[in-house]
C-alpha cells in the first residue's frame, strides 16, 4: 500500500506536507535497505542456492517483504516528486497554472499572477564557486547574475530570503534544472543538476546571494 498523497488546500502548505511525505519515504527506504544490508543482499541477489533450494542463511520471509516494499516506496517517491514539483510551480510561478491539472488550479487560487516585466530581473548573484561542483560543471561563475532558476524568476521572491531556491534544489537531485544568467552583458542558459557526494557541501557547490537591480 502506497502513501496517500495530501488534499489541495493552500498551496504553500501544499508543499510543504509533500516535501514532509518525500521526508517520512526516505526513511522507510533506508530502513527497508537496512535489512537486505543485514542479510548482505540487494535487489537483485538470488534466495535460492545453486540446488535451487531457499537459502537457509537469510532471513528469507523479512528480505522479499523489504524487497516488495521497496518498489512500492520507489514508486510513491516518484510520484510525489512529481507532486512537489508542481507545487513548487505553482507557490512561486504561478504563471504556470494555465498548463497545470485540475487539481493543481485548485491549490493555486490562493496565488497571485506572476509581472512578467520582471520575469528577467536579476534576483540573486553567484558570490562564490567549488571547483568540480556541480555549478562549476555547469558554467556558472562568481559575480553572474540569475535571471531564472528553474522555473523561479524575480517575483517568485516576496521577501530578500532565497528559501525558494533552497526548496526548489532540494526536490530536483539528480534532475537537470536550467538556470539563466547575466555574465557581462550577456544572458547566457545553462543546464545545472544538483547532486550530492561530489565531494563538498551542498547540492549545488556555490554560494549564491539576494541581488537587487
Amino acid at each position: 500500500m502506497g502513501f496517500i498523497l495530501p488534499s489541495p488546500t493552500n498551496p504553500r502548505e501544499h508543499a510543504r506536507a509533500l516535501i514532509s511525505q518525500k521526508e517520512n519515504i526516505e526513511a522507510e527506504l533506508d530502513a527497508q535497505f537496512s535489512i537486505l544490508k543485514a542479510n548482505n543482499i540487494d535487489m537483485i541477489t538470488p534466495l535460492v542456492d545453486r540446488e535451487g533450494f531457499p537459502r537457509a542463511d537469510i532471513d528469507l520471509y523479512a528480505i522479499r517483504h523489504a524487497r516488495r516494499r521497496i518498489n512500492e516506496l520507489r514508486n510513491d517517491y516518484k510520484a510525489v516528486m512529481n507532486e512537489i514539483e508542481t507545487a513548487l510551480q505553482v507557490v512561486y510561478d504561478p504563471s504556470t497554472i494555465g498548463s497545470l491539472p485540475a487539481a493543481s488550479k485548485e491549490v493555486a487560487q490562493h496565488t497571485s499572477p506572476t509581472d512578467s516585466a520582471e520575469s528577467l530581473l536579476a534576483f540573486a548573484r553567484v558570490d562564490g564557486v567549488a571547483p568540480s561542483s556541480p555549478a562549476a560543471e555547469a558554467g556558472l561563475r562568481r559575480e553572474d547574475l540569475i535571471l531564472k532558476f528553474g522555473s523561479l524568476v524575480r517575483s517568485s521572491f516576496t521577501t530578500n530570503s532565497l528559501q525558494p531556491l533552497a526548496d526548489l534544489v532540494s526536490v530536483n537531485e539528480n534532475r537537470e534544472l536550467q538556470v539563466i544568467i547575466s555574465r557581462s552583458e550577456e544572458t547566457i542558459s545553462l543546464k545545472l543538476i544538483p547532486r550530492k557526494g561530489w565531494g563538498g557541501r551542498g547540492m549545488l557547490g556555490c554560494h549564491i546571494v539576494p541581488h537587487e537591480s
